[in-house]
């Protein structure tokens, strides 16, 4: 069994809708049970939130539940209790790598999947309108397809 971390700021918008594809990948590909997967945020404001309101229902639209998840932050014990540990921008990349200095594995930009090398970042949609999670859900459904096939060689 693989594990897939995904972290964002606040752990309600970006991580989570990462999370949820990447769960709807799994299941439509038979494959959730070889794969373990959560979601993260660098800060502490939202633990234990669900995700936003607004990402939950762009998800929905595309039939991506996101209701289950509940917000939670970053520990340095992700770094060894997961395998793929994906940051969606530079910001919290930068974060988590202080956090993870001397663990098991180490966090990668999230659009490197798609974009090697080119640094993109997931924009952080919160104080934009619906078509910033729009955005974020074509970024991440891309780069999910990706590791996808990453993980199954």
């Amino acid at each position: 069994m693989t594990s897939v971390l995904f972290v964002c700021l606040g752990n309600i918008c970006r991580s989570p809708a990462a999370h949820g594809n990447f769960l709807k990948l799994l299941a439509d590909a038979g494959l959730n049970s070889q794969v373990r997967v959560d979601s993260a945020g660098t800060g502490d404001w939202h633990i234990g939130a669900p995700p936003d309101e607004r990402m939950t229902a762009a998800a929905a639209e595309r039939g991506i539940d996101l209701n289950p998840l509940r917000a939670r932050q970053v520990t340095p014990g992700d770094f060894d209790d997961f395998e793929h540990v994906f940051a969606m921008d530079a910001r919290n990349l930068e974060d988590m790598q202080a956090l993870a200095v001397g663990r098991a594995n180490q966090p990668r930009l999230y659009l490197d999947l798609v974009f090697p090398g080119q640094r993109r970042e997931v924009p952080d949609p919160y104080f934009g309108g619906a078509q910033g999670f729009e955005e974020v859900l074509d970024l991440v459904e891309a780069a999910n397809q990706a590791l996808l096939r990453q993980i199954l060689g």
